[in-house]
Protein backbone atom coordinates (compact mmCIF):
# COMPACT_ATOMS: atom_id res chain seq x y z
CA UNK A 1 0.00 0.00 0.00
CA UNK A 2 1.39 3.33 -0.76
CA UNK A 3 2.19 5.58 1.83
CA UNK A 4 1.43 9.19 2.01
CA UNK A 5 3.30 12.35 3.53
CA UNK A 6 0.46 14.99 4.08
CA UNK A 7 0.66 18.45 4.39
CA UNK A 8 -3.24 20.13 5.25
CA UNK A 9 -4.01 23.11 5.50
CA UNK A 10 -7.09 24.70 7.53
CA UNK A 11 -9.32 24.57 4.87
CA UNK A 12 -8.71 23.53 0.65
CA UNK A 13 -10.51 22.38 -1.94
CA UNK A 14 -7.70 21.09 -4.06
CA UNK A 15 -4.97 18.53 -3.55
CA UNK A 16 -1.76 17.75 -5.48
CA UNK A 17 0.50 14.64 -5.37
CA UNK A 18 3.92 14.83 -5.78
CA UNK A 19 6.37 12.34 -6.37
CA UNK A 20 10.38 12.43 -5.68
CA UNK A 21 13.08 13.39 -8.13
CA UNK A 22 15.74 10.70 -9.12
CA UNK A 23 17.84 11.32 -6.26
CA UNK A 24 16.62 12.89 -3.11
CA UNK A 25 13.87 11.68 -1.03
CA UNK A 26 10.04 13.10 -0.43
CA UNK A 27 10.73 14.86 2.48
CA UNK A 28 14.13 16.65 1.03
CA UNK A 29 14.34 20.67 1.82
CA UNK A 30 13.49 21.17 -1.57
CA UNK A 31 10.16 19.37 -1.39
CA UNK A 32 9.23 20.28 2.29
CA UNK A 33 9.90 23.99 1.26
CA UNK A 34 7.62 23.67 -2.22
CA UNK A 35 4.93 21.45 0.08
CA UNK A 36 5.14 24.55 2.42
CA UNK A 37 4.15 27.49 -0.02
CA UNK A 38 1.29 25.29 -1.37
CA UNK A 39 -0.33 25.14 1.99
CA UNK A 40 -0.22 28.82 2.52
CA UNK A 41 -1.86 28.74 -0.35
CA UNK A 42 -4.28 26.60 0.22
CA UNK A 43 -3.35 23.41 -1.27
CA UNK A 44 -3.28 20.16 0.46
CA UNK A 45 -0.35 18.16 -0.61
CA UNK A 46 0.64 14.73 -0.34
CA UNK A 47 3.99 13.68 -1.42
CA UNK A 48 4.77 9.53 -1.77
CA UNK A 49 8.43 7.59 -2.77
CA UNK A 50 8.65 4.87 -4.87
CA UNK A 51 9.96 1.91 -3.70
CA UNK A 52 13.70 2.34 -4.65
CA UNK A 53 13.61 5.60 -2.94
CA UNK A 54 11.52 3.98 0.26
CA UNK A 55 13.99 1.06 -0.04
CA UNK A 56 16.90 3.47 0.54
CA UNK A 57 15.59 4.42 4.01
CA UNK A 58 15.95 0.41 5.47
CA UNK A 59 19.39 0.64 3.72
CA UNK A 60 18.69 -1.06 0.80
CA UNK A 61 20.66 1.36 -2.21
CA UNK A 62 18.91 0.98 -5.26
CA UNK A 63 19.41 3.09 -8.02
CA UNK A 64 16.77 4.86 -10.17
CA UNK A 65 14.91 2.40 -12.13
CA UNK A 66 13.63 3.52 -16.01
CA UNK A 67 10.70 5.92 -15.56
CA UNK A 68 8.41 4.01 -17.65
CA UNK A 69 8.85 1.36 -15.18
CA UNK A 70 7.58 3.71 -12.25
CA UNK A 71 3.90 4.35 -13.83
CA UNK A 72 2.04 1.68 -11.63
CA UNK A 73 3.65 2.71 -8.72
CA UNK A 74 2.15 6.41 -9.64
CA UNK A 75 -1.21 5.52 -10.38
CA UNK A 76 -1.24 3.15 -7.09
CA UNK A 77 -0.51 6.92 -5.09
CA UNK A 78 -3.40 8.72 -7.08
CA UNK A 79 -5.69 5.63 -5.39
CA UNK A 80 -4.35 6.07 -2.06
CA UNK A 81 -5.15 9.91 -2.48
CA UNK A 82 -8.98 9.37 -3.18
CA UNK A 83 -11.71 11.96 -4.88
CA UNK A 84 -11.80 14.94 -4.90
CA UNK A 85 -10.25 17.78 -7.38
CA UNK A 86 -6.43 16.35 -8.10
CA UNK A 87 -3.19 17.53 -9.77
CA UNK A 88 -0.18 15.77 -9.69
CA UNK A 89 3.38 16.34 -10.39
CA UNK A 90 6.64 16.54 -8.47
CA UNK A 91 10.21 17.24 -9.19
CA UNK A 92 11.79 16.46 -12.10
CA UNK A 93 11.67 12.31 -12.95
CA UNK A 94 8.65 12.45 -10.51
CA UNK A 95 6.78 15.17 -12.50
CA UNK A 96 7.97 12.92 -16.09
CA UNK A 97 5.94 10.12 -14.36
CA UNK A 98 3.34 12.17 -13.92
CA UNK A 99 3.17 13.23 -17.26
CA UNK A 100 3.24 9.49 -18.44
CA UNK A 101 -0.11 8.66 -16.29
CA UNK A 102 -1.63 11.91 -16.50
CA UNK A 103 -4.06 11.06 -19.77
CA UNK A 104 -5.20 7.98 -18.15
CA UNK A 105 -5.74 9.62 -15.39
CA UNK A 106 -7.75 12.48 -16.26
CA UNK A 107 -9.84 10.36 -18.68
CA UNK A 108 -11.13 7.92 -15.49
CA UNK A 109 -12.54 11.56 -13.95
CA UNK A 110 -9.14 10.91 -11.41
CA UNK A 111 -6.84 14.12 -12.34
CA UNK A 112 -7.54 17.65 -13.37
CA UNK A 113 -3.87 18.66 -14.32
CA UNK A 114 0.03 18.22 -13.78
CA UNK A 115 2.56 20.18 -12.07
CA UNK A 116 5.97 19.47 -12.82
CA UNK A 117 8.77 21.33 -11.09
CA UNK A 118 11.99 21.10 -13.10
CA UNK A 119 11.15 18.69 -16.08
CA UNK A 120 13.85 16.60 -17.12
CA UNK A 121 13.45 17.36 -20.59
CA UNK A 122 16.78 15.65 -21.77
CA UNK A 123 20.40 14.38 -19.70
CA UNK A 124 22.79 16.92 -18.94
CA UNK A 125 25.09 17.06 -21.71
CA UNK A 126 23.05 15.55 -23.69
CA UNK A 127 20.44 17.51 -25.44
CA UNK A 128 19.74 15.09 -28.39
CA UNK A 129 18.52 12.40 -26.43
CA UNK A 130 15.27 14.17 -25.35
CA UNK A 131 12.11 13.00 -23.15
CA UNK A 132 9.33 14.26 -25.09
CA UNK A 133 7.94 12.09 -27.41
CA UNK A 134 4.83 12.08 -25.01
CA UNK A 135 4.34 15.57 -24.39
CA UNK A 136 4.00 15.71 -27.87
CA UNK A 137 0.39 14.75 -27.52
CA UNK A 138 -0.66 14.87 -23.79
CA UNK A 139 -4.00 16.14 -23.66
CA UNK A 140 -4.33 17.01 -19.79
CA UNK A 141 -3.35 20.56 -18.90
CA UNK A 142 0.01 21.14 -17.51
CA UNK A 143 2.49 23.78 -15.90
CA UNK A 144 6.13 22.76 -16.23
CA UNK A 145 8.21 25.40 -13.77
CA UNK A 146 11.69 25.00 -15.08
CA UNK A 147 14.93 27.03 -14.30
CA UNK A 148 16.76 29.18 -17.47
CA UNK A 149 19.97 27.36 -16.36
CA UNK A 150 18.18 24.19 -15.87
CA UNK A 151 21.13 21.77 -17.38
CA UNK A 152 18.55 19.63 -17.86
CA UNK A 153 16.78 21.44 -20.76
CA UNK A 154 17.13 25.41 -21.68
CA UNK A 155 14.87 27.87 -23.07
CA UNK A 156 16.87 27.40 -26.40
CA UNK A 157 16.50 23.76 -25.70
CA UNK A 158 12.56 23.68 -25.04
CA UNK A 159 12.19 26.44 -28.08
CA UNK A 160 13.05 23.40 -30.51
CA UNK A 161 10.78 21.21 -29.31
CA UNK A 162 7.23 20.41 -30.32
CA UNK A 163 5.00 20.50 -27.14
CA UNK A 164 1.48 19.95 -26.87
CA UNK A 165 -0.49 23.27 -26.49
CA UNK A 166 -1.92 21.55 -23.07
CA UNK A 167 1.45 22.60 -21.69
CA UNK A 168 2.40 25.80 -20.53
CA UNK A 169 5.91 26.94 -19.51
CA UNK A 170 7.23 29.03 -16.58
CA UNK A 171 10.98 30.10 -16.81
CA UNK A 172 12.15 31.12 -13.49
CA UNK A 173 14.90 33.90 -14.30
CA UNK A 174 18.39 32.16 -13.67
CA UNK A 175 16.93 29.25 -12.09
CA UNK A 176 18.54 26.03 -11.52
CA UNK A 177 17.49 22.68 -12.19
CA UNK A 178 16.74 22.92 -8.06
CA UNK A 179 14.68 26.15 -9.30
CA UNK A 180 17.72 28.50 -7.29
CA UNK A 181 19.11 30.95 -8.81
CA UNK A 182 22.03 33.00 -8.03
CA UNK A 183 21.14 36.29 -6.24
CA UNK A 184 23.96 38.24 -7.22
CA UNK A 185 23.27 37.89 -10.90
CA UNK A 186 19.58 37.51 -11.55
CA UNK A 187 18.57 39.89 -8.52
CA UNK A 188 16.40 36.94 -6.89
CA UNK A 189 16.18 35.03 -4.31
CA UNK A 190 14.98 31.54 -3.34
CA UNK A 191 12.47 32.56 -1.83
CA UNK A 192 11.27 34.95 -4.29
CA UNK A 193 11.12 31.85 -6.53
CA UNK A 194 9.45 29.57 -3.76
CA UNK A 195 6.79 32.34 -3.58
CA UNK A 196 6.42 32.31 -7.48
CA UNK A 197 6.18 28.87 -8.08
CA UNK A 198 3.25 28.91 -5.25
CA UNK A 199 1.57 31.22 -7.05
CA UNK A 200 1.63 29.97 -10.03
CA UNK A 201 0.63 26.68 -9.60
CA UNK A 202 -2.51 27.90 -7.17
CA UNK A 203 -3.54 29.78 -10.21
CA UNK A 204 -2.96 26.73 -12.36
CA UNK A 205 -5.17 24.60 -9.85
CA UNK A 206 -7.62 26.95 -9.61
CA UNK A 207 -8.45 26.95 -14.01
CA UNK A 208 -7.74 23.19 -14.01
CA UNK A 209 -10.22 22.76 -11.35
CA UNK A 210 -12.75 25.18 -12.56
CA UNK A 211 -11.88 23.48 -16.68
CA UNK A 212 -12.51 19.34 -14.42
CA UNK A 213 -15.79 21.03 -13.18
CA UNK A 214 -17.36 22.64 -16.73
Amino acid sequence: MTELLWDVPDSYSTTILLAHGAGAPMDSPGMNDVAAVLVARGIRVARFEFAYMAARRSGTRKPPPRADTLLGEYRDAIAAVGGGSLLIGGRSMGGRVATMVADHAADAGLVQGVACLGYPFHPPGKPEQTRTAHLEHLRTPTLIVQGERDEFGTPADVAGYTLSPAIEVLWLPDGDHGLVPRKSVSGFSKRDHLETIGDAVAEFASRASESGSA
